[in-house]
């Protein structure tokens, strides 16, 4: 197990952009795929990005897709989610998670997870 510790969350303005950190300890940081999901209330967790283990590849949902870039830096333990052009609907909890098997973008894939950030997108 992994363990994970997101930062950087907070109110911003439509428009506005607000970097995610997530610090991982525990076992071997490059041996896990990382991903961000958000969860706004009374909705189910959804899938906002991924990243290989590498970092050479990365797939985001079609909502972020050219607004939100995942990164990761396997020397500092920490997976990034840069978040610009940012919209009200972008208002959530997100989370960092670890994945051990096959990258994937399925929330059941993914092990371990971080308690979360809050982000308010404000109109």
């Amino acid at each position: 197990q992994v363990q994970l510790v997101e930062s950087g969350g907070g109110l911003v303005q439509a428009g506005g952009s607000l970097r995610l950190s997530c610090a991982a300890s525990g076992r071997t940081f490059s041996s896990y795929y990382m991903g961000w999901f958000r969860q706004a209330p009374g909705k189910e967790r959804e899938f906002v990005a991924v990243i290989s283990r590498s970092g050479d590849s990365s797939f985001y949902a079609d909502s972020v897709k050219g607004r939100f870039t995942i990164s990761r830096d396997n020397a500092q333990n920490t997976v990034y989610l840069q978040m610009n052009s940012l919209k009200p609907e972008g208002t959530a909890v997100y989370y960092c998670a670890a994945g051990a098997s096959v990258l994937s973008t399925s929330v059941r894939r993914f092990g371990s997870w971080g308690q979360g950030t809050q982000v308010t997108v404000s109109s």
